[in-house]
């Protein structure tokens, strides 16, 4: 017999597991029986209202402890709850995962405040004023060299209407003519060329021609080294763009510092905000907003326009002068004396700088530009085909190989190049006699304590000398740079951030989330809410009661599948109707609905 009634009532949308069958199932074994058996308890309802926060995470934390009422002016306890009392005695959290391979709701989450932080350093609002839409800004593609030739698919012209379909033909992938002296075997004795035209979706793309020929080690280093090129590169177009004031005649401004002292800096401010992205080849490359602005010396955090003459032309000029100049070689390795060479690839083809303009004129306006960024930086390392968790000693085995195909050896780059230089030998290379007994040695001293023992390994700096060569402290960093590769392995040598901003650019992910809470907390009443950039959450509208909990780390998860399932479902259709919502009211305004991502 099926039922009629939707397993999670009290919802206008159909979703995941709506009118399912109530054909008892077998509890404990499968999702839909411990379901069933959820949605059959009397306090299901107040479950169900008790997991809205985290419905659509898909391992959500669990906290456990007390939670206080306490009167702000006096300090008085006003209430005691435990989360005993609270359904699954926990109180559920989403993670807040930015990656959408790992938890879609919460990467959703995250992408929408990226488009709000990323747009509103362009058009304004969330505490910036509105005089940015004015200001020059440029969207800048920062692209590696090449580490050696790769499958690829190029179309020189587009006549489809949507790239993300893009279904035109391609030009042959690595074509050479029969006179061309490089055309042919490479030394490896593999074919240089390829004339096959490549879909958009072939998963040969990204992947050399031959392996022993690419620089898999150079990759990985420039990997590790890119955030470093990104910031010499950024103060290279600054220190242009004062110059340029300089030849103009327009002097310096004297502002005042936070310790009180006077000093003078340039009229002219760079507010950049970027986007790392991993390529099909897994080499990282930049996607970049920069807008000018100016220097208010009452106020330097203000955000004020540019001094008069400046446009988008220096902007431009600026980035590609510094993207030019800039080039340095990483400290010396075992491996590699002289050390790599870091610089961006060729200007012709891994530089794209284009004006960004504002409103729905241009052909880059700030709605794309946001969204594109948004949508990559809940990306990872899928383009590259590899997924994990930071690699240790005993998982390496699984990814690493020096003779596997493209990852496998960037991984095994990663691990080789990171080892630790510089410092004693491991225990378990030195060589030892033969062993009396079991677990004893004939009497030996300890070359670097001097202690005398009879244990395989020194008992007086065991711990010390495997956690330098086996950790990364801070001690090891500093005296070996590529350290942070073995780290980062699982990122293919990139350990920076997905997503940075200036400090002037635009509001902090913190101010957003905190408008979140402050407007869930207060959506069931009627009065103004706190808007963007008001008093803190624990502060607003004059409260006199604070909320004080002592919460400790319970687990992670659902208990059971068919919680998640019954979670999810409620959280599907609440997307829906959110979605929904959200193409009515672009309808009406007449916009497009991906231009209007919300945060809350």
């Amino acid at each position: 017999m099926a039922s009629a009634l939707d397993l999670t009532p009290r919802t206008s949308a159909r979703g995941v597991g709506s009118n399912a069958d109530t054909i008892p199932p077998v509890f404990g074994y499968t999702a839909a029986g411990s379901a069933f058996e959820r949605a059959t308890r009397p306090d299901y309802f107040g479950w169900l209202e008790h997991v809205r926060a985290a419905a659509g995470c898909t391992r959500p934390i669990r906290l456990a402890g007390q939670l206080l009422t306490v009167d702000a002016s006096t300090g008085r306890v006003l209430e005691q709850r435990h989360t005993d009392a609270m359904p699954d005695a926990a109180i559920y959290t989403a993670c807040g995962n930015r990656r959408a391979t790992v938890c879609p709701s919460c990467a959703q989450t995250y992408q929408r405040d990226a488009f709000q932080l990323l747009r509103a350093g362009l058009v304004g609002g969330k505490g910036v004023p509105e005089s940015v839409a004015s200001q020059p800004a440029v969207f800048v593609t920062f692209t590696a060299p090449s580490f050696g030739t790769v499958h690829s698919r190029v179309v020189k012209r587009h006549t489809c209407t949507n790239r993300k379909r893009c279904d035109c033909r391609a030009e042959p992938c690595h074509a050479r003519r029969a006179t061309d002296p490089t055309a042919g075997l490479c030394p490896h004795g593999r074919p240089a060329v390829c004339w096959a035209r490549h879909e958009a979706g072939d998963a040969v793309l990204g992947r050399p021609l031959c392996l022993d020929c690419y620089d898999h080690d150079h990759q990985v280093v420039w990997n590790l080294f890119s955030g470093e090129l990104w910031h010499r590169t950024k103060q290279a177009a600054q220190r242009h763009l004062a110059k340029l004031a300089r030849q103009r005649g327009i002097p310096r401004v004297e502002v005042v510092t936070a310790s009180g002292k006077t000093r003078k800096v340039a009229p002219v401010r760079l507010s950049p905000g970027k986007v790392a992205e991993l390529q099909a080849r897994a080499a990282v490359h930049f996607h970049a907003i920069a807008r000018l602005d100016g220097v208010n010396p009452d106020d330097p955090d203000a955000i004020v326009p540019p001094p008069a003459g400046f446009t988008v032309d220096d902007l431009i000029d600026a980035f590609q002068t510094a993207a030019a100049q800039i080039a340095f070689h990483t400290p010396p390795h075992p491996d590699k004396p002289q050390g790599w060479p870091i610089a961006w690839g060729d200007p012709s083809k891994g530089l794209d700088i284009r004006p960004i303009s504002s409103g729905a004129a241009g052909e880059v306006t700030d709605g794309m530009v946001a969204g594109y960024l948004a949508k990559y930086a809940t990306k990872s390392t899928e383009a590259t085909g590899h997924t994990s968790t930071r690699l240790t000693a005993d998982t390496i085995g699984d990814y690493a190989d020096p003779d596997g195909d493209h990852t496998a050896r960037l991984i095994d780059a990663c691990w080789r190049i990171g080892r630790p230089t510089g410092t004693p030998q491991p225990l378990s290379d030195r060589p030892r006699e033969t062993r009396p007994r079991p677990g004893f040695v004939d009497r030996w001293k300890c070359p670097d304590c001097g202690t005398h023992t009879r244990y395989a390994a020194c008992p007086t700096c065991t711990a010390a000398r495997q956690a330098a060569l086996d950790t990364q402290s801070v001690s090891a960093l500093t005296a070996n740079p590529y350290a942070r590769l073995r780290r980062w392995a699982h990122m293919l040598g990139y350990g920076g951030h997905f997503l940075t901003k200036g400090r002037h650019y635009s509001v902090t992910f913190q101010l957003l989330r905190d408008t979140r809470v402050a407007f869930r907390r207060h959506e069931d009443q009627a009065h103004e809410h706190t808007p963007a950039g008001g008093p803190p959450v624990d502060h607003v509208d004059g409260e006199t009661t604070l909320i004080v909990g002592t919460l400790t780390f319970a687990g992670v998860g659902w208990h059971t599948s068919g919680d998640a399932l019954l979670a999810n479902t409620a959280a599907a259709m609440a997307r829906e109707r959110r979605t929904t919502g959200r193409e009515e009211l672009a309808h009406e305004l007449g916009t497009t609905s991906t231009t209007m991502p919300t945060a809350a």
